[in-house]
């Protein structure tokens, strides 16, 4: 598995640089790729069926010149910047069977994501359908979402560990839909940063997924 770290200074070209890497090994040009990419900027993204006036308080967004982008791949609506890496996965459906059926893949995945994080000493949750929260208080540190390709599927997924949350409340409505294990709860009794630092996450990541 080939490992890209590459962050781009425009939100944009972050997210279409994943789709490109998607579309090269769906036409066989490359193969499977870990990314590591981490924003300079704050700015909203949402996932592919979400809705802006739904998610976003958007005038907020525009009073603060803060960009309200669209990615390519499922799951809600996030607020992403320095603090949040982002870990974006292009894996073979044919090398990797699991991983045809989603339910399996988040599992699959997100299992390699956690004992990476466990030999950095924290512990960790799986919650359906895509998301890891702390299991010393149950909050949500990484969300997850899929595109899929025709040979090969595109998984987004987010590690916070030194961002802003209060950002989260003053740009995003609380979502309409919650997962039973929130509890309701509004952004900022919701989510956690990881008590780590950029380097060893990423160290740990490419360990873990070189291996799988």
């Amino acid at each position: 598995m080939k490992v890209v770290d590459l962050s781009f200074p425009d939100p944009e070209r972050n997210l279409l640089y994943d789709d490109e890497l998607l579309r090269s090994a769906d036409r066989g040009e490359d193969g499977e790729v870990l990314r590591l990419w981490e924003s300079p900027s704050i700015f909203v993204v949402l996932g592919r069926t979400c809705q802006s006036d739904d998610d976003v308080l958007l005038d907020v967004c525009q009073a603060d010149g803060i960009p309200v982008l669209k990615r390519s791949s499922g799951g809600g609506t996030v607020l992403q910047g320095p603090g949040c890496l982002n870990f974006s996965l292009i894996l073979s459906k044919e090398k990797r069977p699991l991983i045809d059926s989603i339910s399996k893949s988040y599992v699959v995945i997100l299992d390699k994501v956690q004992h990476a994080l466990k030999s950095l000493g924290v512990t960790t949750e799986f919650k359906p359908v895509c998301d890891l929260v702390l299991s010393s208080n149950g909050k949500k540190f990484s969300g997850n979402a899929q595109r899929r390709g025709r040979r090969f599927i595109l998984h987004h997924g987010t590690l916070l560990y030194g961002f802003d949350l209060s950002l989260i409340t003053k740009y995003l409505k609380n979502p309409k839909k919650m997962p039973e294990y929130r509890q309701a709860r509004e952004h900022g009794a919701f989510v956690a940063n990881l008590q780590l630092g950029e380097a060893e996450l990423k160290q740990a990541l490419t360990q873990e997924f070189t291996k799988y």
